[in-house]
């Protein structure tokens, strides 16, 4: 192909170089508005005038230019599945089909050096239902006995309505860590065995019912809820100077569950429990305490601050409280006589004792 010259010629490189859209906007202004209009042109010429990017976009067009192939390699999947030829309703071909993919999946892991840090379990119903369960490893580890108990652990009290047809098992890779603690830091001893007797427990008592209590923002005493147990190693600053709201404070000694109790009134009122018993001889209150009262578990009480004849301080509470509380105390129908009917509607029971 005869190469076309460019007028004017007798010009030097460009200061700057060019960006390819002022490049294009050039060439456009040229009458350049084809590949093969493009490749007709000067290599040197257009280098002269364009620069080095005009020269690329020029091999581009006349197909002399090289581009590198980068190979990338997609991310291995750790995934082990199999379909069961026949409906199974016993555990232990689950089992079995389980444990041939933790050897699988630990030996392709440990091949690459890596170890499993999380187990995803998915198990099919011949209803077209299925089942997942996320296992995450307290210390990530290719140790196939340790895996496989735990499978069985979380196994042995499972049941479905119907027969499984297929399973499958995925591992989450990652890298081992090694991790270096400080003076004040600690570790657990055997997180592998901490984490299967949670794992067992869970099974018998049920997963609402194990894990770390988290107290809620209410002001009901002894409110929390349940979360998953998680240990984290946190460094303790010695030097860490004193909160300024830290005030001291009477400690009170809490019975749990707080003891039920009597308050007879008469001329001389007296409390009785099993924990506790005496005449009362001063009191502070009623503190009342609400909340909920938007949903089915709303609850309300009346905290009292009561002094024994003994000296003893502690504190009561009523629920739900008597209505027609005054600044001057409660009224004598809501102490809960034995027999009247303030007592049968409301409960008075200790919270605690004062140190």
């Amino acid at each position: 192909m005869a190469k076309t010259k460019l007028q004017n010629p007798g010009s030097n490189a460009p200061k700057a170089e060019l960006s390819t859209a002022e490049i294009l906007r050039i060439l456009h202004k040229w009458g350049i508005h084809t590949l093969g209009q493009l490749a007709a042109l000067d290599k040197e010429e257009l280098r002269a005038r364009l620069g080095a990017e005009a020269v690329r976009l020029w091999e581009r067009a006349n197909g002399t230019a090289t581009r590198l192939l980068k190979f990338v390699q997609p991310p291995e999947a750790f995934e082990e599945s199999f379909e069961f030829d026949h409906e199974i309703e016993t555990v232990e071909p689950l089992l079995f089909m389980l444990r041939r993919f933790l050897e699988q999946l630990a030996l392709r892991l440990s091949g690459i050096y890596l170890v499993a840090k999380e187990l995803t379990l998915v198990i099919s119903f011949s209803n077209r239902q299925s089942y997942e369960r996320v296992f995450k490893i307290p210390q990530p580890t290719n140790d196939v006995d340790l895996l496989f108990r735990m499978l069985q652990t979380h196994l042995e009290n499972f049941k479905s309505e119907h027969p499984i047809v297929a399973v499958a098992l995925t591992a989450q890779p990652i890298r081992p860590a090694s991790q270096q603690f400080g003076l004040f830091e600690t570790a657990l001893r055997n997180p592998q065995q901490l984490y299967e007797t949670l794992a067992r427990l869970s099974a018998l008592l049920g997963s609402d019912r194990v894990g770390t209590p988290i107290k809620e923002e209410t002001h009901r005493p002894d409110a929390f809820r349940m979360e998953p147990f998680e240990w984290q190693v946190g460094a303790i600053d010695p030097n860490r100077p004193p909160s300024k709201d830290e005030k001291s404070r009477v400690a009170l000694r809490r019975f749990r569950p707080p003891a039920n109790t009597s308050v007879f009134v008469s001329e001389a009122r007296y409390l009785e429990s099993d924990k506790i018993r005496g005449q009362i001889v001063d009191q502070s209150g009623p503190f009342l305490f609400s909340g909920n009262w938007w949903d089915e578990k709303s609850w309300a009480r009346a905290e009292w601050d009561m002094q024994l004849d003994d000296n003893s301080l502690i504190r009561c509470h009523e629920s739900p409280p008597s209505p027609g509380y005054g600044v001057a105390g409660p009224p004598s129908q809501s102490y809960g006589v034995t027999g009247s009917a303030a007592g049968a509607a409301r409960t008075w029971k200790i919270d605690g004792i004062y140190d």
